[in-house]
């Protein structure tokens, strides 16, 4: 299970090093993708598969299908993790996220998200003052 935030910095070639504990679950090579909400999603190659298959079986008739298909198919690149832990994240993907100095590596279970330093600290001020609100919203969970 991917769980926790770290902080990392791109380095001058846009090279990002993955936290030590993800490393091992991610395996050698992964999937980034366009996010959303403003962040990056970094996948192994096993659940790539299965979201991939998933985004797939949806009906090419309906627009919206279509449409973000193009945006997480379109958008997706594999990247090596390289033998000291780091990935190249491609310029469209960077630019794309604000990925600039320190970058927030997110652990959320199935995926990692790669987070602008600053885009993560105002994301998650917003949804910790609603958190109250979300949980009654989304109902028991636990």
């Amino acid at each position: 299970m991917l769980i926790g935030e770290y902080k990392h910095s791109l380095d001058d070639k846009n090279r990002l090093s993955l936290p030590a504990k993800f490393r091992k679950e991610l395996g050698k090579k992964v999937v980034v993708t366009p996010g959303l909400d403003g962040c990056l999603f970094l996948f192994t190659l096993a659940e790539w598969k299965r979201i991939s298959a998933s985004l797939s079986e949806r009906s090419l008739l309906q627009s919206d299908n279509r449409s973000f298909n193009r945006y997480m198919f379109g958008g997706a690149v594999e990247a090596e993790i390289d033998a000291i832990g780091r990935i190249l994240v491609p310029d469209f993907l960077r630019e794309r996220a604000g990925l600039k100095g320190k970058v927030a590596v997110v652990g959320i279970d199935n995926r990692v998200e790669l987070w602008n330093e600053k885009s993560w600290s105002e994301y998650k001020a917003v949804v910790e003052r609603e958190a109250d609100k979300l949980a009654e919203k989304l109902g028991t969970v636990l």
